[in-house]
């Protein structure tokens, strides 16, 4: 007997951001849980049967967006490419920013016309949306009848800021819908403040790790003096600093290695794909499939996290649990993976920002020596995973907390806690 009907939805492209990565496990949880499932999602028309978890074709409703390099099978739906809630996506996309009225009107008629199709074929019991953004604000709309879960992964906050002209009207959309889940108790207090939401209808429920993937069995710990950065290729990722940093290490370690994984699309990905490729001691992996990153994390000392906006630096949960010393900037929502990594985890201060993921220029030069500085001292120490003598075999009890199942459970109570209350309000009217 089937817990009930849950329609996820996700803006953009499945599986190839934090965002997507969270899709696909809360599908496949959910599975396994006994819900049945639809989902919708954006994707450029040349890939028109997109993945999600495990569900079969059919129940993944794709609205259709310019093609991202081939012809598209299917005529697309809206005719610019999908737009991503980073300014820097790992395909092409769109910028909210940059995008003009007539585009966004579209935008907004296409997502209400393909959602009204999928409510009427599943009636769905509760809806599950991620990120607090403008198909989130359009969904009581749609489901005027259904509970809707929000699922913030914290780049909608700084969405509010880069597109003031959009931001009034999502903040009173997004305000209708019962409930959001977000990473972490920061922002939680965010997003109730910026939403104007209760605080009770904010629950923190964290963000998941595949621990049959990420784990130190068979980990080598005489890799030597070697790095490992992996994310969009993107300066708001800190990959440009880094490569300085790098730079400045290499100078008094010179058999030092950087490994970079990671994508990106546009000028500024290209500008660093070249750096990378041309710099001394940096060796190019492109993206890498979870597994490959698993096993190249457990070939490497340190795992750098140099970004300067991040939701909760999930990685570093994947690096820590393959038993790598962790190196990231001290951002805010870190509290979560400072507590379980201790001291292996090295915070680096933050230079002042322009805008939310910019540094100042003229706190840049000392930004980089701290980082360089972090990364000597990560490098002179011992390999995580053996430092506390503990069993590197089986989940670490410290990131229990963190597995997909335990992440599940609690987004599943948020589910069962926002149907309760609307049976409850139907049958009091």
């Amino acid at each position: 007997m089937p817990t009930g009907r849950v329609l996820h939805v996700l803006s953009q492209r499945p599986g190839l951001t934090g965002s997507g990565v969270t899709l696909h496990a809360l599908v496949r949880q959910a599975a396994r849980a006994g819900w049945e499932q639809r989902a919708v999602c954006g994707v450029p028309a040349d890939d028109p049967r997109p993945r999600v978890g495990d569900l079969p074709p059919d129940a993944v409703a794709p609205l259709l967006f310019a093609p991202d390099s081939g012809p598209p099978s299917r005529a697309p739906d809206v005719e610019f490419p999908v737009p991503g809630m980073s300014d820097v996506m790992p395909y092409r996309s769109t910028r909210f920013s940059a995008m003009e009225p007539g585009q966004v009107e579209a935008y907004r008629v296409a997502w209400i016309d393909l959602l009204a199709r999928v409510r009427d074929a599943f009636q769905p019991d509760v809806v599950h949306a991620h990120h607090a953004w403008i198909v989130s604000s359009l969904l009581r709309d749609v489901f005027p009848h259904t509970p809707v879960v929000m699922h913030g992964h914290g780049t909608a906050l700084r969405q509010l800021r880069s597109c003031p002209g959009l931001a009034a009207s999502v903040r009173a959309g997004c305000g209708r819908n019962d409930a959001i889940v977000v990473l972490h108790e920061l922002h939680r207090q965010e997003y109730a403040r910026e939403y104007g939401l209760d605080p009770t209808r904010c629950h923190v429920v964290g963000a998941g790790y595949d621990a049959a993937v990420f784990h130190a069995r068979g980990r080598v710990d005489d890799a030597g003096p070697t790095l490992l950065f992996a994310g969009k290729l993107s300066r708001a990722k800190g990959l440009d600093c880094l490569l300085d940093a790098f730079d400045i290490v290499r100078g008094e370690s010179p058999s030092a290695v950087l490994h970079v994984a990671g994508s990106g699309s546009g000028a500024e990905a290209d500008e660093l794909r070249r750096r990378v490729e041309e710099t001394p001691g940096v060796a190019w992996h492109g993206k890498l499939e979870q597994p490959d990153l698993a096993a190249r994390m457990r070939e490497t000392k340190v795992f750098v996290l140099p970004s300067f906006f991040e939701g909760l630096g999930l990685v570093l949960v994947e690096a820590l649990a393959c038993g790598c010393r962790l190196v990231s900037n001290d951002l805010p929502g870190l509290a979560p993976v400072v507590e379980v990594a201790g001291d292996a985890l090295a915070r680096v201060p933050m230079p002042r920002l322009v805008g939310a993921d910019t540094p100042d220029p003229a706190d840049r030069p000392a930004y980089v020596e701290r980082l360089a500085r972090t990364l000597r001292t990560a490098l002179d120490r011992a390999p995580s995973g053996r430092d506390s003598g503990e069993a590197v075999d089986g989940i670490d009890p410290r990131l229990a907390p963190f597995t997909w199942e335990a992440v599940f459970e609690r987004v599943e109570t948020v589910w069962l806690d926002v149907m309760r209350r609307r049976r409850a309000e139907v049958g009091a009217s």
